[in-house]
């Protein structure tokens, strides 16, 4: 099938189909005569693993290592298991830093009148000390 239909089927856009060939995530497509990609069975069930493991946030790079454990039958699951955990440790740090950045915002949205007027600590917060116009 073509890359259209691969996207369609497999909820992947084609610029990102052909931005994972570029990057060697997936193999590239076998091209017919007319040039036109030709995807099949083992590509789309590719492009599921990696957009399932792009849905619950990992990296390229550690898409690229649980592919190759993926398609590595003599595998360790405690190789999987123990990249899965700095994955959930790298999440905790960023959900430590967006809660900070939350608590920032809200801060600042609860100084703010929102009225007519132009005095803002929002605008004042993100310019710092002492760049008021």
């Amino acid at each position: 099938m073509q890359i259209g239909e691969a996207a369609r089927l497999t909820g992947v856009s084609a610029k990102m189909i052909r931005h994972y060939e570029a990057i060697g995530l997936i193999p590239s497509a076998d091209r017919r005569d007319s040039n036109y990609r030709d995807y099949g069975h083992h590509d789309l069930h590719r492009l599921g693993f990696i957009r399932r493991a792009r849905n619950l946030g990992f990296a390229i790079e550690e898409i690229r290592d649980l592919l190759r454990l993926w398609g590595d039958t003599e595998r360790s699951s405690a190789d999987v298991k123990a990249l899965t955990l700095k994955h959930i440790a790298d999440l905790e740090t960023k959900i430590t830093a967006l809660t900070e950045m939350r608590t920032t915002l809200m801060g600042l949205v609860s100084a703010c009148e929102g009225s007519h007027r132009p005095d803002c600590p929002i605008i004042e917060g993100l310019a710092g000390p002492a760049h008021h116009h």
